[in-house]
């Protein structure tokens, strides 16, 4: 597939990218495999699948699931346990 220089689409899939703290080029990725099962072809049809999938990550991000979030709730630090090491 060649790439899909228009700038809404673009717009659009930088959304993705900041909602799923992943690249511009991942989320693109993302956006390309979903029109190719859609069998988009005018670039109208492209960005309506774009916005379909920002719509999604939307709908994700709201649940609190989130890969940032989840990471971030894993790396914060028990009660009484902010200042211990263990050693290999």
């Amino acid at each position: 597939m060649y790439p899909i220089n228009d700038r809404e689409y673009l717009k659009i899939c930088a959304e993705i990218a900041k909602l799923m703290s992943i690249s511009l080029s991942s989320a693109k990725k993302k956006v390309e495999i979903q029109i190719t099962k859609e069998g988009s072809k005018t670039i109208h049809e492209k960005i309506q699948v774009a916005h379909n999938v920002l719509k999604i990550c939307e709908k994700k991000d709201g649940d609190q699931s989130s890969s940032s979030r989840i990471l971030d709730k894993l790396m914060e630090s028990l009660d009484g346990e902010d200042n211990f090491l263990t050693e290999d």
